[in-house]
């Protein structure tokens, strides 16, 4: 489904029973809407409509040139809109990875629309700023956020057929190859790299505490998350808190353990 919002089109699979109590899905890098497709059966069989959004950069129709453009907030708003337009006044949200983030700015700006939250790999970026300032060990794991903010990023990950994207998913096996295959439309990556260039720390420092019911998933076998920041993450939730740790799981939980996030997510939205 086509929806304009914002002056763009954005790309959104809709699917689930029709009077379903609406779940907003929010994808990360590199992928798009198809990282729930795992997710989605155990949704749907507990009476869960959900909305898969592609978001800006990734969907052929909301593609700005300006990196300033990509700031965390735009996405926020973008995902605002995208519920206005569908009609939709209240939903429960599932992040992983950028779209952690854009559902913890959700819920910290517009805690009216969301019902819970469900953030998956990448914690509160307040717990997460700590981590950085306080913990070598998670800088380190940041560093190749600097490649990805460069100017030879494109160059460097589209070669080969994608051989790095396609290297840095293999945990997820084949399915690496249908998002290595998908940035190379044109623009598609530049836009997508694009949230990592337009990230500032201001902008994170100012994110409020979480208001609503929330569950954070972190895998033990993140290497872009470490412990500190995961633990850190339940002082900036004042509600219902639920920290689930995943053993022997890497950063696409989606993916690499699409049941075991679907009881998670399914018991924080109370199905």
């Amino acid at each position: 489904m086509e929806i304009k919002a914002r002056g763009f089109t954005f790309d959104v699979a809709v699917s689930g029973p029709e009077d379903g109590t609406p779940v907003l899905l929010l994808h990360g890098f590199p992928q798009d809407h198809r990282e729930f497709d795992l997710l989605l059966p155990r949704l749907h069989a507990a009476g869960l409509r959900t909305y898969a959004l592609d978001q800006r950069g990734y969907s052929p129709g909301a593609r700005p040139e300006a990196v300033a453009d990509y700031r965390l907030r735009e996405a926020a708003a973008d995902a605002v809109a995208v519920l206005d337009a569908l009609g939709v006044a209240r939903v429960h949200v599932i992040g992983h990875d950028w779209g952690a983030q854009v559902a913890w700015m959700l819920a910290a700006d517009h805690p009216d629309r969301i019902r819970t939250l469900t953030a998956v790999s990448v914690p509160h970026p307040r717990a997460m700023s700590v981590a950085l300032r306080n913990q070598p060990s998670q800088r380190m794991r940041f560093a190749y956020m600097g490649v990805f903010r460069s100017r030879v990023a494109e160059r460097l990950l589209l070669a080969r057929g994608g051989a790095v994207l396609r290297s840095m998913m293999r945990d997820i096996g084949p399915r690496a190859a249908l998002y290595a295959r998908a940035m190379a439309e044109p623009g598609r990556l530049t836009g997508a790299l694009n949230w990592y260039r337009a990230l500032s720390r201001g902008e994170l420092a100012g994110m409020g505490k979480i208001t609503v019911p929330t569950t954070y998933v972190w895998s033990d076998g993140d290497p872009v998350v470490g412990r500190s920041a995961a633990l850190g993450t339940e002082t900036w939730v004042e509600a219902d808190y639920r920290l689930v740790v995943l053993r022997g799981i890497g950063h696409w939980v989606p993916e690499e353990a699409p049941n075991a996030l679907a009881e998670v997510a399914l018991a924080r939205i109370g199905v």
